[in-house]
């Protein structure tokens, strides 16, 4: 019998680090209103200011040490009570305090003057605003920029031109924008507008004009009358593709071994095209360690050979905007060599060059020039090295940087080794580098000198400034460059020196502090860093905010927690000024602090250690100079859950039945569940074991039964654990014979092989059994193990009947065979024999090629192919290799080829998703494989470049919408067609006052339609929509913005609706708007009925008004219950319905005349007559069966006799009868039932795949959905808390005073 050490508790609330040494605090009387400055008393207990007779009087202690409760903290209560830590009633912020400070300054040296300055310096923290809705919508904020367009925005001419802006603020900004530094007039230019609620300009060419017209440098300004922001300085400009400028060029006569470059000098775009080279037949240039493209363009030849004659060289520029190709006039080689004769056969001579007559030559650089250059890279940006070299033979390139290593993390090579990329540079990374360029003639290397440069980057980015009126605070602008970047500060877009004075601000170079904040001060304020290479622009704003206290959490929470448990009651809030937070406990006039209680800094009260008398109601109150705001917490003291009593560790015979034991004392108010486990896993209740809820029995017992058994006994709270083992014992026959009397084991291992008969494809193997162990053998298995492809693993060859120990093996071609022996029988497997000696076929060519064998572009210009490698059964000899070739399947050209030894070979410089034919024939020292079969792959796909036009919607109901739209043509796909797709969002609700979520959401419409459904939208709301074209790459450029609107639809259910039952003659019922209103309210639709058991009373139906929460129901009879069923409705109808049920009447034992009649009442009622006569029908019926069963004479059903019973998948007795369930769901004989004996019913939802077409279910075109929204009620309400006569806890306090 073991208990297991592993009890929770819902209600705790974890552990929690124990709180730091008491100290009392400065300033024991002071004034509850806390303007925030340094704490001096704690700079004066620290010993940095004398303890004087004059600074006696302002502070008496030390200031108290604070527990980081980091997991804990809020991040609106964790900024605000930081500033707490830093900012006590001490600093002249606070009119109380004045005199004082005055004091102390006039008696304290002036070192101490610059430590308070200092401290002062250092308060940078500042209030934080909640997330809530409410909240935000009711403070007032000065503009801040939320999406921008990049600094540099580059365009495509064929478009219009979109330059975004968008900022919030309260009251929402306005906009305008300047166009090199002038003002911009949009007014006055016909093709430029701005987006509705936003500073977007739309620059629209439709009606004709020249995009190059707007280039410029454009910049947004957001304003309210609280301050002015700014974007960043927008440089626009307009993609170009120049056309390549037409020229005859000559052909290009070279002598063979020397080197060469063809220059591509490609037209000036922007950005800067893509280069690479081909053929003028549109074929890739193959690019080795010989021949390769420059970082520049250039195309680089180590040495000419012979065979680059055989094809011309062609420069081909992509334009990124335009996605088109332009092909520079091809190149001609003419090769004059000393070997006319191009003699394939000396491609792979050993010294190819000495063949062909070539001299060898020693390395020198064609790219640099020199043997010393130097570089200039940015931080943050990619370091590009090139080294390219010719020679006799082709040189090796090694990179080396100058008295360190090559840094490991961001260092990679390309080009064959011709280029070092470094990502992401940082200043340690200049130095020296140099390249090494060698072969057998000798070597030469070049050095780069490189430095890092450094556009500005923010050390400190200014942040948002909220301050409560008469606090301080600071802005700080940090910034780091090379060189060091200037600092200049703007307030509302204008230089700060040219703004009105201000005496309550300081600028300290990158600091501006602000003391004595007034409402007056509110501003945005900016920041711009520049040097050469770039520069940062900020926007901070200072608002001052005046707000009362007020609670963010619900109201009248309920908490359970197990006794002696710890748990922490949360009370977040804000204010400005910061609030202080006080804990009271039953309207007690004393502050919960110390002892068993310890308040946090954010609110929340831990009680360290729960015992029965902490039960009860808790208040907390938060206090500043414009008022107070209270929250109530109800606090509930349950028992712990407890087995009392435990299951035992049993020996069992089979067949025996077995009782596991777990007793469970818990608290009677919390719902107990039993349940079982076995072996740690969830046990299944068959028809042999029995659940009650102190037991479980087993009848039967089986080997399978043996095991851990625990028992869990659980409540929502807690949870206790019992465990105990179950050994079952099998029955003890009486032996029939010598062998059934003795154990039987697992046989002895196989011995002694040998090989004989061996033949080219065959060979016999012998082998010696061992001792089967009383169980005779059944089966041997021959495993083999090869020494090529997977040494030291062992393969299944062949399986054998346990009557032979010869058998003939066939084998595969060149492979060094070794075999042994594993014998079985009904026990298990014996172990391996010892291996035979080895065995080598001779070798063959390939019988077979690699299967799945595939063609998929990695990127948008190549074209992975890859396949399944041969194993060494089938390689049939050394050397195994592979042919690769492919050609593009339309133009029927000639086949290109490689040999491959890997599994994988990517092909380079291919058009954009065009479909090749792909042969791969597997190959080895003794020749080829068969002809391969032909597979059809695809190059890879880029991103589509159009959108789908012609975009139209129709509103089918207030929940979903159809779309249709035109198909985009095939060539601007890029790719195979995935889907189309809707991205759409809730801009609004058409309730003003309800905030929604704009969250993007999309719908798929897979493969090449040209309409669909988008389904579960908000009723009664504004929506946006844009549709994108999706291939393999990704989306395509998204569509014009359509809006529509949605229909007013039924609302969900009221919320949080509650049945009370104050006395025997009223019920009050009490209830919350619905979550999702869907429309304008128009009222609540009520339906009641009485009922007492069988009897149901005529249905009342009650409406009322939209704002009307409560009703109060007069009871027909104090015995009688009620069912209420509330809806909301709209014009459209009625919603969900809410119902609910009155308490049960309480049973009251008082011997009364009314009581006696009112059980003569119930007694002549005929629900009670018939309730009696069906009860006494019951036992005459069972008696019947009982005399029935006790007279067959000691026959039982077949299921009885049977060791094993029939499963929940047999449910078919020996006598063909099968059970079935009638229409109320009744179990089926041997149904599965859940851990805590409930019968598990199939539930059934309608699935939204059976109507649409897009999103996560398929929807028809013309299909409807009506949105349901139901609101869970996760925490129950007690009674006796909602009246509104009862006095205020606070009242109370306040009334003691």
């Amino acid at each position: 019998m073991r208990r297991l050490a592993a009890r929770g508790a819902a209600g705790d609330a974890g552990e929690v680090a124990a709180p730091a040494a008491d100290s009392t605090h400065c300033a024991q009387g002071r004034s509850p209103s806390p303007p925030r400055l340094i704490d001096v008393c704690a700079i004066w207990d620290t010993g940095v200011l004398p303890p004087t007779a004059d600074w006696k009087g302002a502070s008496s202690g030390v200031a108290g040490a604070r527990l980081n409760e980091a997991e804990t903290l809020s991040s609106i209560q964790e900024a605000q009570l930081e500033r707490l830590e830093v900012a006590t009633p001490c600093g002249p912020g606070s009119r109380e305090r004045g005199p004082v400070l005055r004091m102390a300054r006039q008696q304290l040296p002036p070192w101490v003057h610059a430590a308070i300055l200092l401290c002062l310096l250092s308060l940078g923290r500042a209030i934080e605003i909640p997330m809530d809705p409410s909240i935000q919508n009711e403070l007032s904020q000065p503009p801040t920029i939320t999406k921008q367009s990049v600094k540099d925005h580059i365009v495509d001419p064929r478009d219009n031109i979109l330059i975004e802006c968008e900022a919030k603020g309260n009251p929402a900004p306005s906009f305008h924008w300047t166009r090199n530094s002038r003002f911009f007039n949009i007014a006055k230019d016909p093709r430029v507008s701005m987006k509705r609620r936003s500073g977007t300009l739309v620059i629209d060419f439709r009606s004709g004009g020249r995009p190059e017209e707007y280039e410029g440098e454009y910049q947004c300004f957001a304003r309210n009358k609280f301050g002015t922001a700014l974007s960043n300085r927008i440089r626009l400009q307009v993609s170009k593709s120049p056309l390549w400028p037409k020229e005859n060029l000559d052909p290009v006569v070279v002598q063979e071994g020397a080197p060469l470059t063809l220059q591509c000098n490609p037209p000036p775009g922007l950005p800067s095209p893509v280069i690479f080279w081909m053929s003028s037949t549109m074929d890739p240039i193959t690019q080795d360690k010989r021949v390769s493209q420059g970082h520049n363009g250039d195309l680089y030849f180590s040495n000419v050979m012979l065979q680059d004659m055989q094809t011309d060289y062609s420069c081909n520029a992509r334009f990124h905007f335009t996605h088109t190709i332009q092909q520079k006039n091809a190149f001609t080689l003419k090769v004059l060599t000393n070997h006319p004769h191009n003699d394939s056969s000396l491609r792979n001579h050993p010294d190819m060059y000495s063949a062909r007559g070539v001299a060898e030559r020693t390395p020198s650089f064609m790219y640099p020039q020199g043997t010393a250059s130097s570089q200039m890279v940015l931080r943050g940006m990619d370091l590009l090295l090139e080294c390219i070299a010719s020679g006799v033979p082709t040189p090796d390139i090694a990179w080396y940087k100058k008295g360190g290593d090559l840094p490991s993390d961001k260092a990679k090579f390309e080009n064959f080794n011709k280029a070092l990329r470094i990502t992401n540079v940082s200043e340690e990374d200049s130095g020296e580098y140099f390249c090494l360029a060698s072969n057998k003639m000798g070597s030469i290397r070049h050095t780069i000198s490189v430095r890092v440069k450094a556009a500005p980057y923010w050390l400190d980015e200014p942040k948002n400034l909220i301050l409560a009126p008469g606090e301080d605070g600071r802005l700080v602008c940090r910034a780091s460059g090379n060189p060091k970047p200037t600092i200049q500060w703007m307030v509302n877009g204008e230089p700060l020196q040219s703004a009105p004075p201000n005496p309550n601000r300081e600028v300290a170079g990158d600091t501006i502090i602000f003391r004595d904040t007034q409402i007056s001060s509110r501003a945005v304020y900016q920041c711009n860093t520049s040097n050469e290479h770039g520069y940062l622009l900020a926007n901070a704003f200072v608002s001052v905010l005046d707000v009362p206290p007020r609670m963010l959490s619900p109201r009248n929470q309920l908490i359970r927690v197990i006794l002696y448990n710890r748990t922490r009651l949360d009370c977040p809030f804000f204010g400005s000024p910061i609030p202080t937070l006080r804990w009271f406990k039953n309207g007690q006039g004393s502050n919960l602090d110390g002892g068993n209680y310890h308040v946090y800094e954010n609110g929340s009260l831990e009680i360290k250690m729960i015992r029965k008398e902490d039960q009860g109601i808790y208040t907390c109150v938060a206090t500043n100079i414009l008022g107070k705001a209270e929250n109530q917490v109800r606090l509930e003291v349950k028992d712990p859950t407890r087995i009392f009593r435990m299951p035992e560790d049993q020996v069992a015979k089979r067949g025996t039945t077995v009782q596991l034991e777990c007793r469970v004392k818990h608290d009677p108010s919390l719902k107990l569940t039993v349940s079982w486990l076995k072996d740690d896993e969830p046990l299944y209740i068959g028809n042999r074991m029995k659940k009650e809820d102190d037991s479980l029995t087993i009848f039967g017992v089986a080997e399978r039964d043996q095991g851990s058994y625990t028992c869990v006994a659980s409540t929502e709270l807690d949870q206790d654990l019992a465990k105990a083992y179950l050994t079952v014992l099998a029955d003890q026959a009486t032996p029939t014979n010598r062998l059934a009397a003795l154990p039987k084991g697992r046989p002895d291992r196989p011995r002694d092989l040998e090989l004989t008969d061996l033949a080219e494809r065959s060979v016999r193997l012998t082998w010696i059994p061992g001792d089967d162990n009383n169980s005779p053998i059944t089966d041997y298995v021959v495993q083999f193990e090869e020494d090529q492809f997977q040494p030291g693993v062992w393969h299944d060859h062949s399986k054998f009947p346990g009557s032979v120990n010869s058998a003939v093996l066939q084998l595969s071609p060149y492979v060094n065979y070794q075999f042994r022996v594993i014998a079985i029988n009904e026990v298990g497997s014996s172990h391996p024999s010892l291996p035979s000696e080895r065995y080598r076929t001779s070798g063959a060519p390939p019988e077979s090629n690699p299967a799945d064998v595939k063609g998929e572009g990695t990127r948008k210009n190549n074209m992975e192919i890859t396949w399944t490698p041969m194993n060494a059964t089938s390689a049939f000899g050394p050397n195994l290799r592979y042919i690769v070739k492919w050609r593009r399947r339309e133009t029927r050209e000639s086949w290109n080829n490689v040999t491959v030894w890997g599994s994988r070979y990517v092909v380079g410089q291919t058009p954009v998703y065009v479909p090749y034919e792909i042969r791969v024939q597997a190959e080895n020292d003794f020749g080829k494989g068969p002809e391969p079969d032909t597979v059809i792959g695809y190059s890879g796909e880029d991103y589509p470049r159009a959108a789908p036009t012609d975009v139209k919607i129709r509103v089918l109901n207030s929940t979903a919408i159809s779309l249709q739209w035109n198909r985009v043509y095939s060539d601007t796909v890029q790719g195979l067609l995935r889907e189309y797709r809707a991205y759409y969002w809730r801009e609004s609700s058409l309730l003003k006052s309800l905030w929604v979520s704009q969250k993007r959401q999309q719908a798929s419409f897979p493969g090449d339609r040209l309409r669909g459904v988008v389904p579960r939208l908000f009723p009664y709301s504004n929506y946006k929509l844009e549709m994108v074209v999706v291939n393999g790459r990704g989306d395509g450029p998204r569509s014009e913005t359509k809006e529509f609107t949605t229909p007013e639809g039924v609302p969900s259910a009221p919320r949080r609706f509650r049945v009370r039952q104050p006395n025997l003659e009223t019920i009050n019922l009490e209830w919350d708007h619905p979550e999702h209103p869907n429309g304008i309210l128009t009222g609540y639709t009520l339906r009641y009925v009485a009922f007492n058991g069988t009897k149901v009373g005529k249905q009342i139906v009650e409406n009322f008004s939209p704002n009307q929460t409560k009703f109060t129901v007069q009871r027909a009879d104090p015995v009688s219950r009620y069912r209420f069923t509330l809806s909301a409705r709209t014009q459209v109808g009625s919603g969900e319905a809410v119902t609910e049920e009155s308490p049960a009447p309480p049973n009251e034992a008082t011997p009364t005349a009314a009581y006696t009649n009112n059980q003569a009442d119930i007694a002549t009622q005929g629900w009670f007559i018939g309730l009696m006569c069906a009860i006494a029908l019951l036992v005459l019926i069972l008696l019947i069966v009982c005399f029935i069963k006790r007279s067959r004479g000691g026959k039982y059903p077949v299921r009885e006799k049977k060791d094993v019973p029939l499963g929940p998948e047999d449910p078919k007795e020996e006598d063909g009868s099968f059970d079935y369930s009638d229409e109320d769901n009744k179990p089926l004989q041997g149904s599965q039932t859940s851990l805590d004996g409930t019968i598990k019913q199939q539930e059934s939802d309608d699935s939204l795949v059976d109507y649409g077409e897009g999103g996560e279910g398929q929807f028809n075109e013309d299909g409807s959905f009506i949105g349901q929204y139901t609101v869970k009620k996760d925490k129950e309400e007690t009674e006796g808390n909602e009246s509104s006569e009862a006095t205020s806890p606070v009242n109370a306090i306040y009334s003691l005073a």
